[in-house]
């Protein structure tokens, strides 16, 4: 018994000296929005002044907040840590979806992220201040949100991707609130497909970003991922696209993060940044 407790001190010595990742919950403000907004920071081990490292900016889902990512995946930091990635977390709110809307100035989010929020991390953080350093991904509300934003704002994100995305938001008309910031789709129907990711197609280049897409098949966003991942393939964009048994959950987040990590980890070995 001596000697299991001995071992067992040695294991959690080690693991916790493996990973120690600094996790902070910073206040950012938004001009555009007149609020500061919440927004946690994954710093790795190895963070120091001498050094610039790549970030990922990683969205929250539907009616979550900033510290979504962090508390039900705690991985998160040993993701950080074993990447030497910094990880961002803003609040997007209850159901922005990540838009500027055309409704409601209070909503102003697609300015916060790939704007005002950006700049406060290149200002305060050691980061890489180019798209080469930057990714931006998400779950569900953030899955979108993680695609709208980059193919919106190719000059500031260099990889996106999405995780069980609401990637067509116009199968789902009176789902979620979202006609309260883009009105509803019988009399704004060119807003249901500006503000939805299966509009943007047009924008893309063949690599001009990296992108990957993650969803699983038992997910009511199953359908929408298989149709922007076809529509992909006949426009030849290359992309990552991962479908696996897996439902709407926390479980299969978990698990999903992983590949995203390493996907985008990839990517900033390939700029030569990280």
């Amino acid at each position: 018994m001596k000697y299991f407790l001995i071992f067992l001190l040695a294991f959690f010595s080690y693991a916790s000296s493996t990973y120690s990742a600094t996790v902070d919950t910073v206040n950012v403000f938004s001009a555009g929005m007149n609020k500061n907004i919440k927004t946690v920071v994954v710093k790795p081990d190895t963070y120091n002044e001498k050094q610039s490292f790549p970030v990922l900016y990683l969205l929250h889902g539907y009616s979550d907040r900033y510290d979504g990512w962090v508390t039900k995946v705690p991985s998160i930091i040993e993701l950080s840590d074993s990447h030497d990635i910094i990880v961002v977390c803003p609040d997007g709110g209850f159901n922005s979806w990540y838009w500027d809307s055309p409704v409601d100035a209070a909503y102003q989010y697609e300015t916060f992220v790939a704007k005002e929020l950006i700049k406060w991390a290149d200002n305060n953080l050691y980061t890489i201040p180019s798209r080469e350093g930057r990714a931006i991904t998400g779950l569900s509300m953030g899955g979108h949100g993680g695609l709208y934003l980059a193919f919106r704002n190719q000059d500031v994100f260099g990889a996106c991707g999405s995780m069980s995305g609401g990637v067509d938001i116009r199968p789902f008309p009176n789902n979620w609130d979202m006609y309260k910031y883009i009105g509803k789709q019988s009399e704004s129907p060119e807003n249901w497909n500006e503000y939805t990711v299966m509009g943007l197609l047009h924008l893309l280049t063949p690599n001009r970003l990296k992108i990957i897409i993650d969803c699983g098949t038992e997910d009511f966003f199953y359908e929408v991922n298989e149709r922007l991942h076809k529509e992909l393939l006949y426009r030849n964009i290359p992309h990552d696209y991962i479908s696996r048994p897996g439902s709407h959950n926390w479980e299969y987040w978990s698990n999903a993060i992983k590949y995203q990590m390493l996907y985008f980890n990839e990517f900033f070995d390939n700029q030569g940044t990280n």
